[in-house]
């Protein structure tokens, strides 16, 4: 494996620990960047797997709690967002062939870990796409102790009555060779640019908002905004197939606020109902993005996430 510099945004990524970045490649030639956060002493790794849209940046506050809990990091732009490949000419749209693709980052991601020494065990840590990435990777026997999720993919929250709609469309529009477009009512622009801070569907903390908002503003590079038909399709299939397998085992906690409005919550009660070793965590008040909510949220979720991480070592 070839690991490179690759640059990172420490202007907008306040953290109490210093991080680096790194170029390397997928098995199919894809190009993409990973964050790497490591403190001395360091006892464990969580590979951190982000949301759709999202990037190595965003993920430093939360390796700042995990480094000041005595573990690594390892964050990953996915291909097609972030500084990764986009995959697309039109680099605003958010794309994957296959679902099955991101499972090729996640064992470039875990290749590029041993590579750099970090240290084992690993854990996992996955937040909404990602959360269904990880799902998936953890089906394929990645080698973690211990997992945790956030307000995961484990569906989409669609109006019942637009679902059908929805998987039509996914199916139909790439045959018809429109798999790249935008589906329709979905915008260009990046939701933390254009929606205001009243009853956003992110966060109730105002600092972290406005961090993600001053990190592409800065940073116009790493935006991204609405997915592709071809991503629905795939997202839907996938999230459609994990949701009839059985639960690992292995021992998980996921969190998921009370005003969660972007994934299907049913799913996600469903899916924590029969998984054995595993702990649905109601987060009052929170929205999607529970580990950006108000310190005191946060400071409690990472530790319950590190106490039971810490319990499976």
């Amino acid at each position: 494996m070839t690991l490179s510099a690759a640059p990172l945004f420490t202007d907008v990524s306040p953290s109490p620990i210093a991080g680096k970045a790194y170029w390397t490649h997928a098995s199919d030639g894809v190009r993409i960047r990973l964050g790497v956060y490591q403190p001395d002493g360091a006892t464990g790794t969580v590979l951190l797997f982000p949301g759709r849209t999202e990037y190595v940046e965003k993920y430093a506050p939360a390796a700042g709690e995990l480094a000041q809990r005595g573990l690594a990091t390892i964050v990953v732009d996915w291909r097609g967002q972030g500084l990764a490949d986009r995959l697309l000419d039109d680099g605003r749209i958010g794309h994957v062939g296959m679902f099955s693709d991101y499972q090729l980052d996640v064992a470039a991601m875990v290749e590029a870990a041993g590579a750099l020494g970090l240290p084992k065990p690993y854990y996992l840590i996955g937040h909404s796409m990602g959360g269904c990435i990880g799902l998936r990777a953890l089906h394929d026997g990645l080698d973690v102790s211990a997992a945790a999720f956030t307000a995961p993919m484990w569906g989409i929250r669609i109006a019942p009555h637009l679902r059908p709609v929805a998987w039509t469309l996914g199916q139909l529009m790439p045959v018809l060779g429109h798999g790249h477009r935008l589906p329709p009512g979905i915008v260009y622009d990046p939701y933390v640019l254009t929606a205001p801070f009243d009853n956003n569907m992110l966060t109730t903390d105002f600092d972290m908002f406005d961090m993600m908002r001053q990190q592409l503003q800065a940073h116009p590079e790493l935006s991204l905004g609405g997915p592709s038909f071809v991503w629905l399709r795939e997202a839907l299939s996938e999230t459609l197939a994990l949701s009839r397998l059985p639960a690992p085992s292995i021992p998980t906690e996921t969190f998921l606020g009370t005003n969660e409005r972007i994934v299907h919550i049913g799913r996600i009660e469903d899916r924590m109902e029969t998984w054995p070793n595993g702990t649905l965590r109601i987060i009052e008040g929170g929205e999607h993005e529970v580990l950006m909510e108000d310190e005191t949220t946060r400071s409690s979720i990472f530790g319950t996430i590190v106490q039971q991480f810490r319990a499976a070592a």
